[in-house]
């Protein structure tokens, strides 16, 4: 069974690229344009992996991340932030918060993030 990822981006080329390439290795792939979606979709579904900004409109992806984690009572799916916030206590924010990983976008070309990607759901 193709492992289950939810987008969480709000830049629509972003959003669809990851889209794209994720459908194309066989994942099995929700998106969500804004933080507000993002949540609803986040808790009311089982996801293998979530790749979640931190910049979205309505909610930021910190806010989905401790709501996930108080609903699963700790037990989050992996996530890896995908951001261009770079800042130290972003990442250390994100990673207290449950985060898998922290990547900054304006550091890695999509190779790179589906790399991150195949490792995360092999672990």
């Amino acid at each position: 069974m193709a492992s289950k990822i939810l987008v969480v981006e709000d830049e629509e080329t972003m959003r669809s690229i990851l889209e794209e390439s994720l459908t194309e290795k066989g994942y099995s792939v929700d998106t969500a344009a804004d933080g507000d979606s993002g949540m609803d979709l986040s808790l009311k579904n089982e996801y293998d992996l979530i790749l979640l900004d931190i910049i979205l409109p309505k909610k930021n992806g910190l806010e989905i991340l401790e709501a996930v984690k108080k609903d699963r009572k700790g037990k989050l799916p992996k996530v890896l932030v995908l951001t261009n916030l770079g800042e130290a206590d972003y990442v250390q924010k994100a990673l207290d918060l449950g985060a898998t990983s922290y990547l900054v976008k304006a550091d890695h070309n999509l190779q790179d993030i589906m790399e991150k990607v195949s490792s995360l759901l092999e672990k």
